[in-house]
């Protein structure tokens, strides 16, 4: 690319929001703020639960705390800004920042579908395997997992955003979304981007079915092994252990499906954007709480830690009683 086409792609792009020209940015502003803040307190308190409760201090926990700390980066990727869109005029993001925002982006939502299909074959060995659990799910495998994800998802950013960002951008600067998503910047692209659109598709794809193929295989075997059950409560403490997961893969996976594998004929800037929103602000925050509402043992942690501050707090106050 020659100096012109440098200097284009240096100037600053323009994000219009999850709503254009909204009637009520303050209560826009308060509900994603909400959102925020308790997806951000959930994830926050799960891992320092799983950290603190040494009863959580399994293969299956550890997985779930890096599956929070993804989420606590993932929406602060994006959400920081888009409020501070909706509170302000100046609505621009660096050539830079968008191309931080997308490698970000891109990272964090692969390494949670290689994360989200190995925490199906954490359940798989628990349920199939459970004699066999501590040897097949040690230390070292558990490390194994969590660093190929992250390296998993961050071959998905090094490959695209590079280019993505080098196609000259000489139409609008206005990005018809509230944070930098590659289809929604490569509209604004004067070259024929469908090549590389095509290639994205199936770099996408692959994404996806490699870890549901872990997810459908893993949970096949899952069933067919409670089916044998003769025990009502080895079977209800199968379905326990798995349900949460199960939500959480649905609820990503069915958003992710929607972005990465339908048809553009289906596509709308206006649906995009909804979709974006559900797993970008909506995700970070449900991943916690469904597994802290449907797991006994992250319930009964925080409840001890929760008693624990009461307790502290009562011997403060019966403190500062007997000294008055």
């Amino acid at each position: 690319m020659g100096m012109e086409g440098l200097l284009q792609n240096s100037t600053n792009f323009v994000l219009t929001g999850l709503i254009t020209h909204p009637a009520f940015p303050g209560l826009l502003f308060a509900i994603v703020f909400s959102i925020f803040v308790v997806a951000i307190t959930a994830n926050v308190v799960m891992i320092l639960l799983i950290h603190m409760d040494s009863r959580l201090h399994t293969p299956m926990y550890f997985l779930l705390s890096q599956l929070s700390i993804m989420d606590t980066i993932y929406i602060c990727i994006t959400v920081p800004k888009m409020l501070q869109d909706l509170l302000s005029k100046d609505k621009t993001i660096s050539f830079l920042g968008c191309a931080v925002q997308i490698f970000l982006y891109l990272t964090l939502i692969g390494g949670e579908f290689f994360l989200l299909g190995l925490m199906a074959y954490d359940r798989y060995v628990a349920v199939c395997n459970p004699l066999r659990y501590p040897l097949l799910m040690n230390r070292r495998v558990c490390l194994f997992m969590v660093v190929g994800s992250w390296v998993g998802g961050s071959l998905d950013g090094f490959m695209l955003t590079p280019v993505t960002m080098s196609f000259p951008f000489c139409r609008s600067r206005e990005i018809n979304h509230f944070f930098c998503e590659i289809p929604a910047v490569l509209k604004l692209s004067c070259t024929d981007t469908s090549l590389y659109e095509t290639l994205m598709y199936a770099c996408c794809v692959l994404m996806l079915l490699i870890p549901l193929s872990v997810i459908s295989v893993s949970y096949t075997h899952i069933l067919l092994t409670v089916h044998r059950m003769n025990s009502v409560e080895g079977r209800r403490k199968a379905f326990a252990t798995c349900s949460s997961h199960i939500m959480v893969v649905s609820v990503f996976y069915g958003a992710a499906f929607y972005t990465n594998v339908l048809p553009h004929s289906y596509h709308t800037p206006e649906k995009d954007k909804v979709v974006s929103a559900f797993y970008t602000i909506l995700t970070p925050m449900l991943n916690p709480l469904i597994y802290s509402l449907r797991n006994k043992d992250v319930a009964a942690a925080l409840r001890k830690v929760l008693g624990r501050c009461a307790s502290s707090q009562s011997i403060r106050v019966a403190t500062v009683i007997r000294k008055d």
